[in-house]
């Protein structure tokens, strides 16, 4: 009996420690063609953790791990906005395709939060509309900290009101108490900034009473930098002034250091910041320093920053992650093999092109750029290059039968091997080569001893791609006028402060 209780026991604590998120719905009017993701809105330069398809009736259904309890953010259709979740939830969430997902209704476990956190926005929206904040900013200081602190408590007074009849969960209500504190933070950072240009006079301070109400907003330091992604660029806004002195002083007369090694060296000497925040911060900056086409260099200028500056173990791993997403894979690694499967169900390896080059394809069929703009390129490349190198189409739809229909159609007459990434965008040859609905379509060259050779491209047209075939087959492409890069789909990423990086920002209020 004690065995079978210890049983019970351990399977109980398990299921109570579980960050699997279990998601399912309808939005009424939606296409096939779109797609749900959610990403995780503290994260740093996050990325979507997972992206659920619709059938033709709207219904979706789905799970991912999270990776904390917190906020995430719900993309569709170009849209965002954002939910609470926590890990162990089963969620229904209902809407239609007109307003999803600015209006939602969400049923089970995550009820009680959500209802709260979509009363709170509606009365911030409208509490909002009747402030005069220019009027507040262009006060004298006593003027407008009375102003702020009553703005704080009249936005409190209503977390309050609203914790009483909806009943969100700790977390939530702390998540909210603190997002209030941040919110008044940032419109204190603001009106110091107004105020010392106004001067004239860069060493202006403001009053005591006034950095004692910051010391007394900041009373969760970590908590807040590791939650509230505003918090981080209130920071940033903060040592902004000191930080542009130390870098005038660190890259005069240098012309190849880039941000985020400034940054890094200009963090080790802050006393008063705790490693929490360094660690958030310098991720904010690393991640704006990730961009498509960067320098071999400057990725392992990253790479080592990543390595050797910060310390949160879950930060590198995000940050990394978003390098292969954004950069692909570092030139000269094997390329990985993944679980791939031909229309006749036999396995594929890509080892199978060793001794010849091959560019890979990653494409899904509900990526609007594929039949009109991805397809009749992709043709002319292959004609010209077949000669001398392999071509892998590697599908990540949802199922095996949308590949077959799939493949079968839009590549028709096109030579290579059509191949199947099992379980589509959640499939380890996805994950591997950092695959994402946000650059689909995009392209991977391999060399002849099945070493990387490119970096990751959503654009057949660009030279360099042409470049690096030309150098692996010894051909010659003729020269044609570029074509105008495809556009990725808002609304996929979210850098650390809700800032753009790469696609459109998550919200953060």
């Amino acid at each position: 009996m004690k065995k079978y209780l210890l049983l019970f026991i351990i399977t109980a604590f398990v299921m109570s420690c579980s960050k699997k998120v279990e998601v399912k719905g309808k939005i009424a009017g939606s296409s096939p063609l779109e797609r749900i993701e959610f990403v995780e809105a503290s994260g740093v330069a996050t990325l979507p953790l997972v992206n659920i398809g619709l059938d033709k009736n709207g219904n979706f259904a789905g799970s991912f791990d999270a990776p904390k309890d917190g906020m995430y953010v719900i993309n569709y259709a170009g849209r965002q906005n954002l939910i609470y979740l926590e890990g162990g939830q089963k969620l229904n969430i209902s809407g239609n395709s007109m307003t999803f997902p600015n209006e939602f209704v969400v049923t089970g476990d995550a009820k009680k939060n959500n209802d709260f956190l979509q009363a709170s926005q509606k009365f911030l929206g409208e509490y909002g509309s009747k402030i005069n904040i220019q009027q507040l900013m262009s006060g004298d200081e006593k003027t407008f900290l009375k102003g702020a602190q009553k703005i704080e408590a009249d936005i409190n007074k209503n977390v309050d009101e609203l914790a009483k009849k909806n009943n969100p969960g700790k977390g939530m209500l702390e998540w909210k108490k603190n997002d209030v504190k941040v919110t008044i933070l940032n419109l204190l950072a603001n009106y110091e900034m107004a105020q010392r240009q106004m001067s004239g006079n860069p060493s202006f301070k403001v009053s005591k009473a006034f950095k004692d109400y910051e010391t007394k907003l900041e009373e969760n330091k970590d908590l807040m930098v590791k939650t509230i992604p505003l918090y981080r660029q209130y920071l940033l806004v903060k040592m902004s002034p000191d930080f542009q002195k130390f870098a005038e002083a660190k890259t005069k007369g240098k012309t190849d250091i880039i941000t985020s090694e400034v940054f890094a060296q200009f963090l080790k000497d802050k006393k008063d910041i705790s490693q929490t925040a360094k660690d958030y911060l310098l991720a904010f900056v690393v991640a704006q320093d990730i961009h498509p086409g960067a320098p071999a260099k400057n990725t392992e200028k990253i790479k080592k920053i990543i390595d050797t500056d910060i310390t949160d173990g879950g930060i590198k791993a995000d940050l990394g992650k978003m390098q292969i997403a954004i950069n692909g894979l570092k030139v000269g690694e094997v390329a990985p093999e993944g679980s791939l499967v031909k229309a006749d169900g036999k396995s594929y390896q890509l080892s199978e092109n060793k001794g010849k080059p091959y560019m890979l394809f990653f494409y899904a069929s509900w990526n609007p750029y594929i039949s009109e703009a991805t397809v009749p390129v992709l043709k002319e490349v292959v004609n010209f290059y077949k000669s001398k190198m392999n071509f892998v189409f590697v599908n990540v739809d949802d199922t095996k039968d949308q590949f077959v229909k799939t493949s079968s159609a839009l590549l028709k007459g096109i030579p290579g091997t059509n191949v199947y990434g099992e379980k589509g965008l959640e499939s380890d040859i996805a994950k591997k080569y950092g695959v994402y609905g946000f650059k689909l379509p995009c392209f991977i060259v391999v060399d002849k001893d099945g070493k990387i050779a490119s970096r990751s491209f959503v654009n057949l047209g660009e030279q360099e791609v042409v470049t690096i075939l030309d150098k692996l087959t010894g051909l010659s492409a003729p020269k044609v006028e570029q074509q105008q890069p495809m556009q990725m789909q808002p609304g996929m990423m979210v850098d650390p402060s809700g800032q753009p990086v790469n696609p459109q920002p998550a919200p953060t209020k």
